[in-house]
Parts: structure tokens; sequence; C-alpha cells
């Protein structure tokens, strides 16, 4: 992974450890609809158990923020457009929210889908 992320606040310097960013971004995208659970990035169908949620993120940088590539497993049936685009859109607002730092991009890789 790459260097902690950091910004000046009025009293000093704020650094967030990239393992918390992908803790943050797994969590939210645990509760998006559709989401059956992360996989290993380059494994496909291998479902991670639900406490190692920051193995299926990657979290990097860019000139325009953070950027999120998430790999999960959907629930079969569902539209996956939908999903995905819910996923993106959860896992910005939340990583905005909670941590004050922009976020670039929110890529999502669907590795698997699964029945109920």
């Amino acid at each position: 992974m790459e260097a902690a992320h950091s910004f000046s606040a009025p009293l000093g310097r704020i650094t967030i450890a990239q393992e918390v960013l992908a803790h943050i971004a797994g969590h939210a995208a645990l509760e998006s609809y559709g989401v059956v659970g992360m996989s290993a990035r380059g494994r496909v169908g291998r479902l991670l158990s639900r406490d190692r949620v920051g193995q299926g993120v990657v979290v990097g940088r860019s000139d325009q923020g953070v950027t999120v590539d998430l790999y999960v497993v959907v629930e079969y049936g569902l539209n996956l457009a939908e999903v995905a685009s819910g996923l993106r859109n959860r896992v910005a607002y939340d990583l905005e929210r909670l941590t004050g730092l922009e976020v670039a991009s929110v890529e999502v890789h669907i590795q698997d889908v699964k029945t109920g």
C-alpha cells in the first residue's frame, strides 16, 4: 500500500492510514444493497469472511483525492449496474463524511454473484 493520507488542521497535521480508509470503504460496501461480501483481489469468487473487509479494498491516491477499488460479490438476480452505482455513492459518501478527504474515484469490480 501507498503512504498514509495527511492534511493540515488548525492545531496540527492529521494522518489517516490506508488500512483505516480500506476498512471504512469495506464496511460501507457491506452495508450497501445487493452486496453479499468482499472478494479477494484477483481470485474470482473467493468470498472473504466479514471480519476481513479491508482485504477486498485497494486504496490509492491521485491529484484529485483518494481512489478506491472494491472487489465484491453481489446477490444473484439484481441489476449489477444499479448495485455498482449505489455502492460507489455509498462508499464515496462515507469516506468523505468520516475522514474529510476528497474521493476522486470508486471503481467496483464484481468478482462473482451468489444466490441467497
